[in-house]
């Protein structure tokens, strides 16, 4: 099956009681069993092991990304924390993308640092700067390509290709592209992690989270900690994102379609003095962008002339952009991301990395697109 055929038929069968087309919500905290002799025969004992309706999304998730299982979180950063768990002790190393979410510099930084775990926050688009910092004691690659907010791209063949020489896992962070544009295992890729709260679900409905491991080893260590740590998906969740990511593909072929338009108006307008989209001739890494993905996406930033005040004044000013953290949604959202998403990121961490006080970040959405530039006209004649 192609993809979008995959993504509405993969991992879901008629209820064989009822013949509902759609999965049920098996709301239910266990499963009777017939008989000690035939315990787990179902393959369902208790839902926090392991769900109909979850293990529904589990399967449709695998098939996407061409993995060998997945396993499914309650949040984007559960899937993160269930990474780091199943690879790293204390007195271990990991490299890290220089830019990601915020939460998940947070979750390196204060809580996973508090029990001797060491972290390097790596420019990963520079496969050298990688490769000499990997040390003895590295025992995994986290990744996020298209990096939030900059949008920084790594190489994740490079990438993976020297983790593999180390017997290192590469985990990329494939929340901005979805399987739909970004192929994490086509390029060597050991894991591929999803914020399902994202693109997968679209409709600001849900948070949940995935990871999809390339082997049936991988897969058996990460299922181990969701079963121990129990930051499971729920079953509504489940049901909700395997009805959204049906008309993934539809949605984001619009959506960076929009997101075109609209960085090339912001390029041409003259109160805009910097305008970042992979899709743009402009972008620094276009080539690459190209290359590795089938599709640009539809995230970008940018800055606008009077710095952060006029950037405040701009997000104050637009109707239809909500104002919010999240992004991927039919909805188009705007962020603040220093205020927002990154604000627990240090100061001098994010001046390092490009993460300036006056980057507006664009979740671009469903709309018309001529209603979009109209409000951000108006705001920018405004800001």
């Amino acid at each position: 099956m192609r993809f979008r055929t995959k993504q509405i038929h993969a991992g879901v069968t008629p209820d064989p009681t009822t013949g509902s087309i759609l999965t049920p919500i098996h709301q239910s905290t266990t499963f009777v069993q017939s008989s000690i002799d035939d315990y787990m025969a179902t393959g369902y004992s208790y839902s926090r092991s392991a769900n109909p309706t979850v293990r529904a999304w589990e399967e449709k998730i695998t098939v996407l990304e061409d993995g060998d299982d997945a396993a499914a979180f309650a949040t984007g950063m559960a899937a993160i924390n269930a990474v780091f768990l199943t690879f790293l002790n204390a007195g271990d190393h990991a490299v890290v993308s220089d830019v990601v979410y915020g939460g998940t510099y947070r979750l390196a930084t204060t809580v996973f640092s508090r029990f001797g775990v060491e972290f390097s926050f790596i420019n990963t688009a520079d496969p050298d700067a990688v490769a000499a910092a990997v040390r003895d004691d590295t025992r995994l690659i986290l990744t996020e390509t298209p990096a939030n907010p900059t949008l920084k791209y790594t190489d994740i063949a490079a990438v993976s290709e020297i983790a593999n020489a180390h017997g290192i896992p590469h985990a990329v962070d494939n929340t901005f592209l979805t399987p739909y544009y970004q192929r994490p295992f086509e390029l060597g890729a050991d894991l591929s992690i999803h914020s399902t709260t994202k693109y997968l679900d679209g409709h600001n409905a849900t948070v949940g989270g995935s990871v999809v491991s390339a082997t049936a080893e991988l897969h058996e260590q990460v299922a181990y900690i969701q079963n121990a740590t129990g930051a499971i998906m729920s079953p509504q969740v489940a049901w909700l994102t395997l009805q959204g990511v049906k008309t993934l593909s539809e949605r984001m072929d619009r959506q960076s379609d929009n997101a075109l338009q609209i960085a090339q108006f912001l390029e041409a307008h003259p109160k805009v003095t910097s305008v970042q989209y992979p899709g743009l001739e402009s972008f620094p890494q276009h080539d690459l962008a190209t290359r590795q993905a089938s599709g640009y996406g539809a995230m970008i930033w940018f800055e606008v002339v009077g710095g952060v005040t006029a950037g405040k004044r701009l997000m104050d000013a637009l109707d239809l952009w909500a104002l919010a953290e999240n992004l991927g949604s039919v909805e188009s959202l705007v962020t603040h991301p220093v205020t927002m998403t990154h604000a627990d990121v240090d100061r001098a961490e994010r001046a390092r990395v490009g993460i300036t006080d006056s980057m507006v970040r664009l979740s671009v959405g469903l709309e018309d697109v001529v209603d979009l530039i109209e409000d951000l006209s108006q705001a920018l004649e405004r800001a």
